[in-house]
Parts: structure tokens; sequence; C-alpha cells
């Protein structure tokens, strides 16, 4: 009995402290998900997280109004067959803020490229989530002999991807869930990226929306930068596989297709039931498909 009480109080006292000490206790939650994935904090020209080990580099990029963690959760899957790294991209995370740099999709896959080259790395696999994956895909048209394969997790970059709720709501007005000017439009935004959404500790969500209110006036700079980005451009070779969330309202389901034909051969998942962020919604599934694409393109090599 003694054993249950003092149990029930630590869960308390770890409840209390959640709400009572929101920074340190996000650091320790991020530290300790990053230890499980076999992740490592580590800084270049970016700040990065990599699992150090790996035959072939997975390089994996996270969206707007995300940060390297997106992927943290994943890589625990994708850790075991890669050496996965994943930076924050300038504008976001823990990288530096700079409201007079360019943040356009060219300069962010310049910002990519050097540091790829700062690591010594050649040539990998890439992967990217929304404005990520639009990214990934652009580095990919530019520098096509760096990058083996793609994965495209809901990838901006095509005119149907923006008919969605949020960006007609933004080219309407402005105004749209990724851009956060007070705490409890990060509610918003969770609620509007994410159709399952895995748990998150209350204070891990305060700091982020903490972090959120005080980019704001700089993200909606670099929202106009996204948007004023020139489309993706086609043919774009590279082995690809596009996943899309049948209930994305970030970014509309019909720029599956709409990528899909700007890239022969490449395959393509709707995963139903899961919205813009696959990688934390339906994170087992979607590592699953990951391995099960690699495994054919290597058949085929």
């Amino acid at each position: 009995m003694f054993f249950l009480y003092a149990l029930g109080g630590a869960v308390l006292a770890l409840v209390a402290a959640d709400r009572l000490l929101p920074g340190p206790l996000a650091r320790a939650s991020l530290a300790l998900e990053r230890k499980r994935s076999g992740l490592s904090l580590r800084h270049a020209s970016l700040p990065y997280l990599d699992s150090g080990t790996g035959k072939e580099v997975l390089l994996l990029v996270h969206g707007f109004a995300g940060d390297k963690d997106n992927f943290t959760r994943i890589a625990s899957l994708l850790a075991p067959h890669y050496r996965v790294i994943i930076p924050d991209l300038p504008g976001f995370g823990d990288a530096r803020r700079d409201p007079g740099a360019k943040h356009d999709m060219a300069t962010q896959v310049e910002n990519l490229r050097a540091f790829m080259a700062e690591l010594g790395v050649q040539r990998f696999h890439m992967g990217g989530n929304s404005m990520g994956g639009f990214i990934a895909a652009e580095y990919a048209a530019r520098h096509p002999e760096q990058v083996a394969s793609l994965w495209l997790l809901a990838p901006a970059g095509t005119e149907e991807a923006l008919e969605s709720p949020a960006f007609q709501e933004y080219l309407a007005g402005g105004s749209m869930p990724l851009l956060v000017p007070e705490r409890r439009a990060f509610d918003n935004m969770m609620t509007a990226c994410m159709a399952k959404p895995p748990f998150f500790p209350y204070s891990l969500k305060q700091v982020l929306a903490r972090r959120a209110v005080a980019d704001y006036q700089l993200h909606c700079a670099l929202m106009k930068d996204l948007v004023g980005s020139p489309h993706l451009r086609g043919p774009i070779n590279t082995p690809a596989l596009i996943v899309w969330g049948t209930e994305d309202r970030i970014l509309s389901p019909k720029g599956a297709p709409a990528t899909k034909a700007l890239m022969p051969g490449s395959r393509m998942i709707m995963m139903k039931g899961v919205g813009h962020l696959p990688m934390l919604e339906a994170t087992r599934i979607t590592a699953r498909d990951f391995l099960d694409f690699q495994r054919s393109v290597s058949m085929l090599k």
C-alpha cells in the first residue's frame, strides 16, 4: 500500500512540475525522446540531430512552423537502417533568426547543400514534410547527382496543394493556422495539422507555443517567401515515394497526384484518416512504407 501511495505522490509531483517548470521539463522530455531514438544533438552551420551510424545517409527536412524534432520519434525506426541527419532550417527550431535573410526555396536548398558539404556527405536519401518536402524535391531537381531517393510527406510545391482551407484563408486575408500570433492560436495549429495527434506533455506545448508567438512576425515574412517561390517543375527523375494524409487541412491532398505527375515512376500512398504530419500521427506505418519503398528501389538497381 505504501508503494502505491509513493507512486501516486511521484505522479502528482511530476504533473505539478510539468505545469510549473515547463522549460526544464520540455528540455528533459526532448532529451529523453532523442536518446530513445539514438539521436545526438550536434552543431555545424545548422543545429542538427544525428544518429551517427549507417552506411547510407537519410537527410530529413521539417516543414513550416516545425523543427528537427518532428522526425525524432520516427527516427527510432529508421536509425537501424540509415545514418539519420535532421537539421533545423534557418528561421526555425534552434537555428539562427535573421529577418534580413532570404528564406525562399532556392535559398533553403543552398543552405542544405552547404550544410551537407560541411558534413562531408556527397550522396544521400532525402525526405521532407510540407515545406521540407518542397525543399527536398527542389534539391533533387537542382542537384540530382546527390539525391539517391526522395520521401515526400505532404509536400508543398504545386498549385493544387494550395487548394486547402488553410491556404485559401491565407490568400484571402493573410491569416492561417501555421502563423501563431497568440498562445491560444497554437492549439488551433495543432488541431489543424493533425487528425490523430500523439500525446504532447503540457510543458512541451507551452514551450513550443511561446516560440511560435515570438516567431510570428518573422514567420509571416517567411510565409510570403514560401508562397512566392516558383512551383516545382518536372520532370524530376529521382526515385520518389509521395505520402499524403486524406484528412490534411494544411495542404490539399490534390497535391499528391499533381506532385506524382512531375516525377516519372514515383509511387504514391494516401493514408486514410491521417492529417498533415504522417510521421507523428502514424509513425510505425509511415516508417514501414518508407522502408518497403527503399527495399523495392534497391531491388531495381
